[in-house]
């Protein structure tokens, strides 16, 4: 194994990529990219009966949408490949002979029922089952048959092949995090290594590929952490060097106890995938389709089980990948909170280029089908850019800009549209008709002057002009909407306002 750091992400293709996969995949990749080291992609596919149709593709497209480009994996190819599992069974099989002939693995031929009756006669007890070194003799493997009676089963398949645990010792192992981790061999399986079909098992082929494909750093989440124990075990018994351990904290439910999951997002209302997901016609919105920048989303999840030592917030990708430091992973998990998620998109938005602005506003108006005066967009951009939280509310943001309301606030025409709104108006019409440069400087002049010589309230004339050309009392700086929008947009967009009052 060579010196330079390589992290895998490693995902199994049986369903789409959950946001909290993707904050494993982005520790790997800061974690490769600070030290000059590889970002590895590999499908542990070898479970083909929780295999799902589109996965692998969900997954590849995720990580290009954060921008978390990979070095080496199915689609781009590498010199220790292949990144399937699927497609590296002949390793497997190279592997676990090695494993039997080193007597470090045996061949068991026990069926269900005789599983299940030891599993029922345990608990008849008041013991939970363990098949190892404490009852293996009991059982029907190739340790209690002969060589003859074994060869003879191996022929008619059926049988799986197993560890064999070392008997009532503490096994001591080293987690970057945690420091020592110790697991008491008594209390571990004789887990299944591979099976006659010619499949692996999770425990096998993940050590397996992680020394043949020189993984110098397992970053993982703290799910993974009992299975440690086994990990290293294979490692000692194939005498190979081991990687460094790293067990991320899990990421928690928003309110309660356990991690966060995938039901939590139907339950609080937001999404739990990078991008949508489709199956069986259902089409499951993601971050991308609320209207999340994937920088802000990335910056979000950095934070969550990670720290910068400082009180800096915010951070580009490659600002991440400066400041990332193993020794800034905290040990207890982090609380999703999606409301703060959402902040940070707001925050990135701010921090946008302007040029970026203007491209993701016209692709949203083209989308929605809206006619645009290009010339107008960058002005139109910049004045709804505080007013962004979300990528979804470009169009309903901007839409007074290119079209008159379609309806108006009902609580603001009952506030301002009395017996007198229609005659006031009208002189509002007026005043913009009257007004040579219809620019805002000189409006906000000269509805200042028209409003101190007719009588009329100042701040009741700005909230009926911005009825007239909103539809509603919130938007964009109102002087600089009407310079958009210009003279005569404005005075029809009051004309019609009075002929909704009449």
């Amino acid at each position: 194994m060579s010196n330079k750091v390589r992290v895998r992400f490693a995902p199994s293709p049986t369903g789409p990529l959950h946001i909290g996969g993707l904050r494993t995949a982005l520790f790997n990749y800061l974690f490769a990219k600070k030290n000059k080291g590889d970002f590895i992609l590999r499908i542990e596919d070898t479970d083909q009966a929780r295999y799902v149709e589109g996965s692998e593709k969900h997954i590849l497209e995720s990580l290009s949408w954060c921008g978390l480009n990979i070095d080496e994996g199915p689609t781009r190819g590498g010199e220790l490949g292949p990144y399937k599992q699927s497609e590296r069974k002949k390793l497997y099989k190279d592997q676990i002979d090695r494993l039997m002939a080193l007597d470090k693995a045996y061949v068991a031929f026990d069926s269900k029922e005789d599983l299940d009756n030891a599993r029922h006669n345990s608990e008849k007890n008041g013991e939970t089952f363990i098949y190892n070194a404490l009852n293996r003799q009991n059982f029907k493997n190739s340790l209690t048959l002969n060589k003859e009676e074994t060869a003879k089963l191996i022929k008619k398949g059926g049988y799986v092949v197993r560890f064999k645990t070392p008997a009532e010792r503490d096994v001591i192992c080293y987690d970057v995090l945690r420091g020592k981790v110790v697991f008491s061999s008594s209390l571990m399986d004789d887990k299944v290594l591979y099976k006659s079909d010619g499949n692996p098992t999770y425990h096998f082929a993940n050590v397996v590929d992680d020394f043949h494909m020189n993984i110098s750093h397992v970053i993982r989440g703290e799910e993974w952490l009992p299975s440690l124990g086994l990990h290293w075990l294979l490692y000692e018994a194939f005498e190979w060097r081991k990687p460094k351990f790293v067990h991320l904290p899990l990421i928690l439910k928003p309110v309660g106890k356990g991690k966060l999951s995938k039901r939590d997002g139907e339950k609080f209302g937001f999404p739990v995938f990078p991008i949508k997901w489709s199956l069986d016609n259902q089409i499951i919105d993601g971050y991308k389709e609320a209207g999340f920048l994937p920088g802000a989303l990335v910056n979000f999840l950095s934070l969550l089980g990670w720290n910068p030592g400082n009180e800096k917030e915010f951070f580009t990708l490659e600002q991440l990948i400066n400041a990332f430091s193993l020794k800034n992973l905290n040990n207890s998990g982090a609380r999703f909170d999606h409301e703060k998620n959402i902040w940070f998109n707001q925050q990135h938005i701010q921090g946008l280029k302007k040029e970026k602005l203007v491209e993701l506003l016209k692709t949203s108006l083209e989308e929605n089908r809206i006619n645009f005066d290009p010339d107008n967009l960058a002005t139109i951009a910049e004045l709804i850019r505080p007013r962004l939280n979300l990528l979804t509310e470009l169009t309903s943001s901007s839409f007074y800009f290119f079209n008159k309301p379609k309806s108006y606030n009902v609580k603001a025409v009952k506030k301002l549209c009395g017996s007198n709104a229609t005659s006031e108006l009208l002189k509002l019409s007026c005043c913009f008709l009257e007004t040579n440069v219809f620019k805002a400087k000189e409006i906000k002049i000269s509805l200042e002057h028209f409003t101190k010589t007719s009588g009329l309230n100042f701040g009741k004339a700005l909230g009926l002009v911005r009825l007239a050309v909103v539809g509603k009392l919130s938007g964009a700086d109102l002087f600089m909407t009407l310079e958009v929008i210009g003279k005569n947009s404005a005075i029809k967009r009051i004309e019609a306002l009075v002929s909704h009052i009449k």
